[in-house]
């Protein structure tokens, strides 16, 4: 019915076609490595915000929960530090955006710290959940009383 193939396999030595137990061409990382790289990026996206976080309200908080994030993604990137964005007049009406974003980046990197029992990173984490938190319930506190 059909008529055999007649040219080799393109695909023949790809990694389908190895024998289990074989060493392909690609580099594995293990699961302690993979977390590692998912929770420096979390930490990154949060230092990310908390430095947008600190033009329009600097506070000692915010550079200090930047600094203490930055030493942990250093930590976690095996000595790289991490781009850092430059503090921008950020609106007022964004502030409970990013405090939102900020929690929910906090959140995720809870999640991933506790999964690889990383404790200074999990308290860190969850800190900034805390603060956030608060000063989202304080914006809404502001909004509803004025």
């Amino acid at each position: 019915m059909y008529e055999p193939i007649r040219t080799p396999s393109s695909h023949k030595g790809s990694v389908h076609s190895q024998m289990a137990g074989t060493t392909s061409d690609f580099p594995h990382r293990s699961r302690e490595e993979e977390l590692d790289i998912q929770l420096a990026g979390h930490l990154s996206a949060l230092l990310a915000v908390t430095d947008e976080l600190r033009g329009p309200a600097p506070s000692a908080d915010l550079d200090s929960a930047a600094a203490q994030l930055a030493q942990q993604v250093t930590r976690l990137r095996g000595g790289r530090t991490p781009a850092r964005a430059a503090t921008s007049a950020t609106r007022e009406s964004r502030l409970a955006a990013l405090h939102e974003r900020a929690h929910s980046l906090a959140g995720r990197a809870l999640v991933v710290a506790a999964s690889r029992a990383d404790t200074k990173a999990a308290i860190l984490a969850a800190e900034r959940m805390d603060a956030h938190a608060a000063a989202l319930a304080q914006e809404q506190e502001l909004s509803t009383a004025g």
